[in-house]
């Protein structure tokens, strides 16, 4: 039976659909929730040159606007994960 391969960064688990990524344990208080929002042609690679990225809680008794914890739209992928993972380290620490 072949293993399931778990992408991470950072030691966390990384999840992309389409032009949705989430970031972070979902069992957790929180994640980072990324949005491609478009993209630009570099050498025939499809690079993000438009991310929106939030920390969001995990709890279900929470409105969606209220389980927004902190909102950021970024220019590039690297940026957006970048700034992800510092918000989602410091949350979790709290």
């Amino acid at each position: 039976m072949a293993e399931e391969k778990t992408l991470t960064y950072k030691g966390k688990p990384l999840a992309r659909k389409g032009n949705d990524i989430y970031y972070g344990d979902p069992s957790a208080n929180c994640v980072v929730y990324m949005q491609i929002l478009s993209t630009e042609n570099k050498n025939g690679i499809d690079v993000a040159n438009r991310v929106q990225v939030m920390l969001l809680s995990t709890d279900p008794s929470l409105s969606m606007k209220d389980r927004i914890l902190k909102f950021s739209e970024k220019g590039s992928l690297y940026s957006a994960l970048d700034i992800g993972s510092i918000w989602l380290e410091r949350q979790l620490k709290s």
